[in-house]
């Protein structure tokens, strides 16, 4: 399997730098650098990658601006030389952060990361309809979908409670993790949540219940939910 990837960055330097290192991995293929973000940008709305290697302080638009700007997102590598970015960088659900300057060997441990990611995510869609694939306390996790109760956000965590387990903490929003679960099985009804439609035991004053007592409010936004539920 080959990941294809663009770096995008103002400093010549640093795009030698990818350069050079993308061409020492063979499931890596460079297609294209940038050192302009809008020209970045404008190329991967129409041509999508797996990998983006992006600086985040640069002189037009931040590469943080950047991802907020696409629909379609990749794996997205940050690279810069300020750490006060990190918290950012993570919240965007980055794979990764290198600190400039990095080593070959750290660029490698980061695009491994991607590696690793997108290969379970492949794994997720194509054999494991069933069940979901999230990395906690540094490994990878399947959890079967008739396991979750309900999911919650947390700060730029999600919280996945289960029926008859430990919650589980993952680096995920709730949107991309939405994106991951069978429609018709999991619904989103606040800001916060996404509820399992099978568990969900009763609703009444714009909250849902489920047998294990807890209850959830229903955003003002999602109160459909109600008359999708009551038809099932």
């Amino acid at each position: 399997m080959t990941l294809k990837c663009i770096a995008i960055d103002d400093e010549p330097l640093a795009l030698n730098l990818i350069r050079n290192y993308a061409m020492k991995i063979p499931a890596l293929q460079l297609v294209q650098t940038f050192n302009d973000a809008l020209t970045g940008a404008e190329f991967l709305r129409h041509n999508p990658v797996d990998v983006l290697f992006l600086d985040i302080n640069m002189p037009d638009i931040s590469g943080l601006d950047l991802i907020r700007s696409l629909k379609e997102r990749p794996m997205v590598i940050f690279t810069t030389a300020y750490k006060n970015f990190a918290y950012e960088g993570f919240e965007l659900e980055a794979v990764d952060f290198l600190l400039k300057p990095f080593t070959f060997d750290r660029f490698a441990k980061a695009f491994q990361k991607a590696f690793d990611h997108h290969a379970a995510r492949q794994t997720q869609t194509e054999t494991n309809p069933e069940s979901l694939v999230v990395y906690a306390e540094y490994q990878r996790i399947k959890i079967a979908l008739s396991d979750i109760e309900y999911i919650e956000s947390s700060e730029k965590y999600i919280k996945i409670h289960l029926v008859k387990a430990k919650p589980v903490f993952t680096l995920m929003s709730l949107q991309k993790v939405l994106e991951k679960l069978p429609e018709d099985k999991f619904k989103r009804i606040h800001r916060r949540f996404i509820v399992s439609v099978s568990k969900v035991k009763s609703i009444s004053n714009q909250k849902v219940q489920f047998a294990s007592g807890v209850q959830l409010p229903i955003g003002k936004t999602y109160l459909q939910f109600i008359e999708e539920w009551l038809r099932l």
